[in-house]
């Protein structure tokens, strides 16, 4: 029976054969066709297909975007982006690539993230994105506005695979950033003068201005230490996590490395666009420092002029009233030609 039963499969088998060899012939030979979006239109056929096709694709979008599938290339979070091109937006489409809503277990679900948490699903808990964003976006605006006031910005991050990650948010920051992917030194900011020396820490301004960390449960020591030296943090808290350990909580997977990128892409940029209206506002003051010298400059100028003007015109005054009076010309009179009477004032002579 067995033996009859692969014979009968086999020979199904050779009948599905040319069929499919025929569906895929076709296949091949309507996909060599070039379609309407690949050339440009030559007819007012091509034009009117063209149309169409672009009105079907439309209405497409329009039903389906009540189900969340409205997603464009400028918001959708692709893996061939490299932590040197990260996300400038935070939006739910990249996060949710990204895998950011995935918490852990309801088990380990700690009470007091569950104003973050969207549901469960295979005994996991979902994160919701519509908290997320909003709250990334605050942590961004916090950045820019430390970053604008000269503030120096530390991230943290140390698993292996954030090293890459802290090292270039903290390169887009400049000379403000800095960055720890090895492991966090207890008492760096409590007991500064016994690990660096007395000198060194009266001399040497070590204590930064805003704390991000990416991986926030495995550094709480830091976290305990920017509270007592109040010192703002940033910190990405899943759902095994309580949110109040850090200022400002992101809610989202702390074990992707991904959601990490896009974080940490988000906030040194942010940070950037703060030091960029920062030199824009120096570069602001400093015009407004050399028209302020140019106009007392011009002032002082138009001063002198008009009081050199003023003494012109007196002087100019002056001799007009002596010439009209016959004033002045005595020292002219030849001494020996003189006479004896003196000439009375105001006397015209014609040479």
């Amino acid at each position: 029976m067995s033996a009859l039963r692969a014979c009968n499969s086999l020979r199904k088998s050779a009948a599905r054969v040319p069929r499919l060899a025929r569906a895929l012939s076709d296949r091949v030979e309507a996909d060599d066709r070039p379609a309407v979006g690949d050339r440009p239109p030559r007819s007012f056929e091509d034009w009117s297909e063209l149309q169409l096709k672009r009105a079907e694709v439309g209405t497409l979008i329009d039903i389906f975007s009540e189900y969340g599938s409205n997603r464009r290339q400028e918001t959708t979070y692709r893996l061939r982006d490299a932590v040197r091109r990260p996300v400038p937006n935070a939006t739910v489409s990249s996060l949710l690539a990204a895998g950011a809503h995935l918490g852990h277990s309801t088990s380990r679900m700690n009470p007091n993230f569950v104003p973050y948490a969207y549901g469960t699903r295979a005994e996991a808990t979902i994160i919701d994105l519509d908290h997320t964003v909003p709250l990334l976006r605050r942590a961004a605006n916090l950045v820019r506005a430390i970053a604008f006031e000269g503030g120096q910005i530390l991230f943290i991050g140390t698993r292996p695979d954030l090293r890459t990650i802290v090292k270039s948010a903290a390169g887009r920051i400049g000379k403000q950033g800095y960055y720890v992917s090895d492991r966090w030194i207890p008492g760096t900011l409590t007991n500064a003068p016994e690990l660096f020396g007395q000198a060194v820490a009266n001399e040497v301004e070590a204590r930064p201005d805003l704390v991000v960390l990416l991986n926030p449960l495995s550094n709480i020591t830091c976290i305990r230490e920017c509270a007592l030296a109040h010192i703002p943090t940033i910190g990405i808290i899943d759902s095994d996590a309580d949110p109040r350990i850090v200022m400002y909580p992101i809610p989202a997977n702390d074990e992707s490395p991904q959601t990490a990128e896009i974080v940490a892409g988000i906030l040194s940029i942010a940070g950037r666009e703060g030091l960029a209206l920062r030199m824009e506002d120096d570069v602001r003051e400093e015009e407004m420092v050399q028209n302020e010298i140019d106009d007392n400059f011009w002032d002082e100028l138009e001063k002198e002029q008009q009081a050199e003007a003023e003494e012109n015109d007196g002087t100019l005054a002056e001799l007009q009233y002596q010439a009209e009076h016959g004033e002045g010309f005595e020292e002219f009179q030849d001494p020996e030609n003189s006479d004896d009477e003196e000439r009375p004032r105001g006397q015209h002579f014609d040479y």
